[in-house]
């Protein structure tokens, strides 16, 4: 039996797709998510979200924010569900930041992030002298777990989980799946036997990860 490593834990109905498959399935959280207590602004124009994390920050924290640039399809689902503006989805940071620094009118932007953001968003909005305050509002811990058995494949959904597995395990020859072009970025600097998913939903992760191993059989 083929057999994957998520490095997330995933629902009932998430896991049920790969067992339905065939697919083995060990899974543990690779990160720990908390939030930090810190001064928010009662009202905010333009929130820059790339993660639920930040959205949950935010509405925790009764935060007026009159619309969102978010990046991914669960931020942008979690912020409609919560009856939030979304005025820009963009798949990833990069494309988000060349999409705001574009805009004629550059409103001041709040940038919502976590202690182990990546640099796209700051750089670029700098460089393009757009108006903007970085909040950091939560706190991305690595969960160190050593695995002695090796995986056909291993799910990863964000670049710090691709650290975190790494501080005590290699990659050998698993094939890396993962949930958008950032997270396969940082994997391919450990290999080049990366699988980006179609869209960046667990669930897409997890159907491109039971074809290809269901294909390589």
């Amino acid at each position: 039996m083929k057999t994957l490593l998520s490095t997330k834990i995933v629902s009932p109905s998430q896991r049920e797709l790969l067992l339905n498959a065939g697919i083995g399935l060990v899974e543990y959280d690779a990160i720990k998510v908390r939030s930090l207590e810190v001064a928010y602004p009662e009202v905010v124009e333009c929130a820059i979200v790339t993660s639920q994390h930040a959205v949950h920050c935010i509405l925790e924290n009764n935060i007026k924010v009159s619309g969102y640039y978010c990046v991914g399809d669960k931020t942008e689902d979690l912020l409609i569900k919560n009856r939030q503006k979304v005025l820009k989805k963009a798949q990833n940071s990069l494309e988000l930041a060349h999409f705001i620094s574009n805009l004629e009118q550059k409103d001041p932007f709040t940038y919502f992030c976590g202690t182990r953001r990546r640099e796209e968003i700051p750089s670029i909005l700098k460089a393009e002298k757009v108006n903007f305050t970085e909040i950091v509002c939560y706190e991305t811990e690595l969960q160190e777990k050593v695995f002695k058995q090796t995986w056909d494949g291993i799910l990863f959904f964000s670049p710090s989980g691709v650290e975190s597995f790494l501080i005590s395990n290699n990659l050998g020859s698993s094939i890396c799946f993962c949930i958008g072009e950032t997270t396969a970025r940082t994997a391919k600097k450990y290999t080049q036997n990366v699988v980006i998913a179609n869209s960046a939903t667990v669930e897409s992760v997890i159907a491109k990860a039971a074809k290809t191993l269901t294909f390589h059989d």
